[in-house]
């Protein structure tokens, strides 16, 4: 299965990602400060303090995600909830993130995030449903063994049951769909 080796991938790459936006933003954060210099009146003190805080709020979030694909991938389960919309949005940052990163800093870097961009997707896409769906249809009938028959015996000549259900424990099947003329 691909699923599992996707999921430690993604999630290896979030902490990694989270750990270097946190660094980059902090020594942007440290530059700022020991420059001591005002952008159109701004106070230095609060714009380092500001790409400092910024640093580790968007550090931890990849870490966060990191921390949902890292679950997804020891669990061998789909995310759910909370961490499905995690992992979304961490895949449409991804794509912005590329967006910019081909006008900004060039194609390896577009790549880079259209790439994590797909494994994020991939991700949630092979967990996305069940191979088989699970329902009334699949149930067998109260002591049958799924054939139809209850036990072994008791089954109608037409190979139903003998209450006028379909032999696999499925109802009567459905008409056709209407088609337009």
């Amino acid at each position: 299965m691909v699923r599992r080796p996707v999921a430690w991938i993604v999630a290896v790459v979030l902490f990694a990602e989270a750990l270097g936006i946190a660094a980059v933003n902090w020594f942007l954060g440290v530059v700022v400060d020991r420059q001591d210099m005002s952008l159109a009146g701004l106070d230095p003190d609060m714009m380092s303090v500001s790409s400092k805080i910024g640093g580790v709020v968007f550090g931890l979030y990849f870490a966060l995600c990191g921390l949902v694909a890292l679950l997804v991938a020891l669990r061998d389960r789909a995310p759910a909830g909370l961490g499905r919309v995690l992992l979304i949005s961490a895949a449409v940052v991804h794509g912005l993130l590329g967006a910019f990163a081909w006008g900004l800093l060039g194609a390896a870097e577009f790549v880079f995030m259209v790439v994590m961009l797909g494994l994020i997707v991939l991700l949630l896409m092979t967990y996305d449903r069940p191979e088989q769906p699970a329902g009334p249809a699949d149930a067998t009938p109260e002591g049958g063994t799924g054939d139809g028959s209850a036990g072994g015996s008791g089954g109608s000549a037409a190979g139903g049951t003998d209450d006028g259900r379909a032999g696999d424990g499925s109802p009567v099947t459905p008409p056709p769909a209407p088609t337009a003329r």
